[in-house]
């Protein structure tokens, strides 16, 4: 779900370790377990995972108003009156919607997303994105998501993990972040500035030293995944939860599986090799 040239498909098994990776580990939790948060079934009565709804040509455009319309993409959403919401039509949290048009390679991503009764959708935030393009939002600017990066492109999909590999990064989630974002996202959520607090858009991976030959299939994958691709940090939320899609063919028990790995088995990547241009998720390959 992005460009081959995209820093979401750059490897970075083989990159250095960060300078400040056991204090950002640390910050997030080195004692807390990695945790899919997607799955089958529901907990608490309400579907687990980011759902995606799939559409084609045939959609019309629809009308979103935004509390955070000032960094909100204005139109330009084919988002169909049943696309599903995370959490399900009741849920509370963070509600995402995600579309992904086939015909476009689009995707419509919002927050905090609401049917009205006149048939409008309300957000907090949205964007549309041009899954051809390394094009990133204007500095400054948020998403659906608080790094101000596109939710599709890092999340687990059923039918990746089914083909037994996972080509591109993941998108996890940390309790506290600093004010600050390193590329390639383009906005923090903060609450303070704090050198030892992860920034919005730092990679993490699974260290190499970590041993997945045990782990059940859909679990390895997954783990395998995060020590070739890493993951981006995309927003606040709790300690190591990876996004995946909502699908019920989802085993919750080999998914549980990855709890075995805490976050001292993860280490910070720097990326500064990768970057092309500041404005740019193109990555240089190596």
């Amino acid at each position: 779900m992005a460009e081959p040239s995209s820093v979401w498909r750059a490897r970075v098994d083989v990159l250095p370790r960060h300078s400040r990776s056991d204090v950002y580990v640390a910050s997030i939790g080195a004692d807390k377990p990695l945790h899919a948060d997607f799955g089958s079934g529901l907990i608490d009565g309400k579907p687990i995972g980011i759902p995606v709804t799939v559409i084609n040509d045939d959609v019309p455009e629809a009308e979103v108003g935004f509390d955070y319309a000032d960094e909100s993409d204005p139109d330009g959403y084919r988002i169909p009156d049943d696309a599903r919401v995370e959490g399900g039509p009741t849920g509370d949290g963070d509600r995402h919607v995600v579309v992904f048009d086939r015909t476009r390679c689009r995707s419509y991503e919002l927050f905090d997303a609401h049917r009205q009764s006149s048939g409008q959708w309300h957000a907090g935030s949205g964007a549309v994105f041009d899954l051809r393009s390394n094009a990133l939002r204007p500095e400054g600017w948020t998403s659906a998501d608080a790094a101000g990066l596109p939710i599709l492109p890092g999340l687990v999909r059923h039918d990746e993990v089914v083909d037994g590999a996972i080509p591109h990064a993941l998108r996890i989630t940390v309790p506290s972040s600093d004010r600050s974002h390193v590329w390639p996202a383009r906005h923090d959520a903060g609450t303070a500035h704090d050198p030892d607090l992860p920034p919005m858009g730092l990679r993490l991976r699974l260290k190499q030293s970590a041993d997945t030959s045990e782990l059940p299939p859909q679990a390895k994958v997954i783990a395998e995944a995060l020590k070739r691709y890493g993951a981006l940090v995309a927003d606040n939320g709790s300690s190591w939860f990876v996004s995946g899609d909502q699908d019920e063919r989802w085993d919750n028990e080999q998914l549980t599986a990855l709890k075995r790995f805490k976050g001292s088995d993860f280490e910070a990547v720097d990326t500064s090799s990768l970057r092309i241009s500041p404005n740019s998720s193109a990555a240089r390959t190596r």
